[in-house]
């Protein structure tokens, strides 16, 4: 397991940032780098299910560990879901283990420094770096000039 960090400066609020994150109208287009059509399920509560899904009916199961609005978010993947049934078999023991990702919200100089540390699997090491670039961008060009 390797660990993964990413990070942006975005000229918004932490509170409007965190809106684009979990909004229901703009979590498909930041993540649509990862999977086109891709969706979430939560209520972004502290232990709350996740469905991470990709529109194929594929994804992750995961639990909202923490959540406080604005600031930090952490999610711990469980397992993963395959043509639309869930399965917590695969990501148990050496494979993903304790996978958390976690976004921090930091107010820095009038800026938001969205922070993103997270466990990842080796083969999907070179992915996640070609890809939360994209997404990270997304989300500032969403907060800053709602496009």
């Amino acid at each position: 397991m390797k660990k993964l960090e990413f990070s942006i400066a975005i000229n918004a609020s932490p509170e409007k940032v965190w809106e684009i994150i979990i909004g229901k109208e703009t979590y498909n287009d930041w993540t649509a780098p990862f999977a086109e059509g891709s969706s979430v399920e939560t209520d972004w509560k502290k232990g709350s299910k996740a469905l991470f899904l990709d529109g194929k009916g594929n994804g992750m199961v995961s639990e909202i560990v923490e959540s406080i609005p604005g600031k930090f978010l952490s999610i711990h993947h469980l397992g993963e879901v395959k043509d639309g049934v869930e399965d917590l078999t695969g990501y148990q023991g050496e494979q993903w283990g304790d996978a958390l990702e976690n976004y921090t919200l930091k107010e820095v100089e009038g800026k938001t420094v969205w922070l993103v540390n997270m466990d990842m699997n080796e083969e999907y090491v070179k992915y996640m770096e070609d890809t939360w670039p994209l997404a990270m961008a997304k989300v500032k060009a969403l907060a800053e000039n709602g496009s």
